[in-house]
């Protein structure tokens, strides 16, 4: 076996996925303590906390105590290379997130056991499901009260449609909580609570007919437990590797990310369960990640993560093969050779720079502005194209003033930067040039964030007019008169950057008014590449 292959299976890359406030960033950096990525996890605890989320790197996160953007992180633990990618849970950033999950070969799920089901985890869920990935499911903060297990894991199968499989099974909630029953090998571990987030927990690991387990767990607990486990075996279905790497099974985990029980037990049931790098679909057929051939799509643009920089980075998943720092590929979209220059791996927005990586990591490379999300790279000899990554029709739109229009030129540049990376997408007046600038995006957080980074990054001042439009359409004929056509009072032309012509609409219905008004005009909810 080769060094490459060898190299490949050790990959493991994943997203992590929850609503917001579920404890997703922590777990997040407990895994990084237990693979020795940092020493002292840091805490989200809003604008007074002294030390934020290592993977929460841009101000406004920090201010906010909230994550607005992906964050990739590397690891090395038991053997294994692990790339996460940790996404936002607020859904005015679900776009990232949506995008980022188009990298990951699995999702981690996390619930939090108080409130089981959220809006947010349906939503991303169901993303997961089209693409039939793996989905792990961690159920969280379990040292706090929680719902009953049962009613969490019903809850589970009934709102998601995936059935599930405890892997381990809690004792108790909140005060009461003594520690996870690992059905597998009928162990029971007994946790006591990690200080200041530092990695070591103390912790007893007992079989489940240990003479003693009254005095560990306590009588009751012990009583309930042997209830609850022959439910289980007769109730719930049994572990089924195929059908969890099918993405038709999730293994279910109880534990608490703060306190760090159960985390290293999820870790390691994670990757024994999960796969090397999966193939990919182009449009000349599924490539192998064992492929010879380097190649690699761009899943996210980030401009500024590091002010000394003031840089714009790429950020690939590799699909096949070993990349090689200074390596010349084909740019397919760009229709042309480049080299990719000063690659890095991250942990958040520290980087180090990289002379080797393989099919299943994230890279990102710097952009001189010649990518856009969803490019391909490769070195076949015939250049072929993975599968493009989806945008969503903005539902939120805002006319964008300048206070200061001296400032034009840092004004353009900075609203297009942001508008490369995805996160909003911005129109003009159909008839006027870049006077006029209509801004949309999917959650009115967005807004924020614009108004924000513009401020701390490029020195401007902006003023948004909420604009009362929530429908957009992309106009397909080529054929049409735009400026003639018949539209109603609350519909407005405009055009995106690339010339497009659109429509906006602030009522459903003026959509069909429209078409019906207009013969042979072909409406459509996505744009053009």
């Amino acid at each position: 076996m080769s060094d490459i292959t060898n190299e490949i299976k050790k990959r493991r890359t994943f997203a992590i996925i929850s609503h917001p406030d579920a404890g997703k960033t922590t777990l997040t950096e407990k895994f990084l303590l237990y693979g020795g990525a940092i020493n002292l996890a840091g805490s989200v605890k809003g604008r007074k906390a002294s030390r934020h989320a290592v993977s929460d790197w841009m101000e406004i996160e920090k201010e906010r105590g909230i994550s607005v953007t992906s964050s990739v992180l590397q690891f090395n633990y038991d053997g294994y290379c692990i790339n996460i990618l940790d996404t936002p849970g607020h859904q005015d950033f679900s776009e990232d997130t949506y995008r980022t999950l188009m990298a990951a070969d699995s999702a981690v799920m996390v619930i939090d056991g108080s409130k089981g089901v959220e809006a947010q985890t349906i939503k991303l869920f169901k993303v997961c499901v089209m693409r039939g990935i793996p989905i792990f499911t961690f159920v969280n903060k379990m040292d706090r009260e929680a719902n009953d297990p049962f009613e969490l894991i019903d809850e589970i199968e009934t709102v998601l449609g995936i059935r599930t499989c405890p892997i381990n099974w809690p004792i108790g909630s909140g005060k009461n909580f003594k520690g996870v029953y690992d059905r597998q090998k009928e162990t029971i571990t007994r946790f006591y609570a990690a200080n200041n987030g530092q990695k070591e927990v103390d912790s007893v690991e007992v079989n489940l007919g240990d003479a003693n387990l009254d005095d560990i767990i306590g009588a009751e607990n012990h009583r309930v437990l042997m209830d609850e486990i022959e439910l289980l075996d007769g109730a719930s279905d049994e572990f089924d590797l195929e059908r969890v790497q099918a993405g038709k099974l999730s293994p279910v985990f109880f534990g608490s990310a703060l306190t760090n029980f159960g985390v290293e037990t999820f870790l390691r049931h994670f990757l024994d369960m999960t796969t090397t790098p999966l193939p990919r679909n182009s449009d000349v057929g599924e490539i192998s990640p064992f492929c010879d051939d380097f190649s690699a799509f761009v899943f996210k643009i980030q401009a500024n993560m590091n002010k000394a920089h003031r840089d714009r980075i790429a950020f690939m998943r590799i699909c096949s093969g070993k990349f090689d720092a200074g390596m010349e590929v084909f740019h397919v979209q760009g229709n042309k050779k480049i080299r990719l220059s000063q690659p890095q791996q991250m942990m958040a927005q520290e980087r180090h720079h990289v002379t080797e990586a393989y099919a299943g990591d994230i890279i990102g490379v710097f952009d001189p502005g010649i990518f856009s999300i969803g490019d391909t790279l490769c070195t076949a000899k015939k250049p072929f194209q993975y599968e493009g990554i989806p945008t969503f029709a903005p539902e939120h739109f805002a006319k964008v003033r300048q206070i200061d229009t001296m400032k034009r030129k840092q004004f353009i540049k900075g609203i297009e930067q942001i508008a490369q990376e995805g996160a909003i997408q911005i129109f003009q007046e159909f008839n006027t040039g870049m006077e006029e600038i209509i801004v949309g995006v999917v959650g009115v957080l967005q807004f924020d964030v614009l108004k924000f980074r513009l401020e701390s990054e490029y020195r401007v001042e902006i003023r948004l007019e909420p604009l009362p439009y929530e429908h957009i359409r992309w106009i397909e004929n080529d054929d049409i008169d735009v400026a003639s056509l018949s539209v109603t009072s609350d519909t407005k032309k405009i055009k995106d950057l690339k010339g497009n012509p659109l429509l906006i609409f602030t009522h459903p219905w003026s959509i069909r008014t429209v078409e019906e008004r207009n013969e042979g005009l072909k409406l459509s909810e996505f744009g053009r590449n």
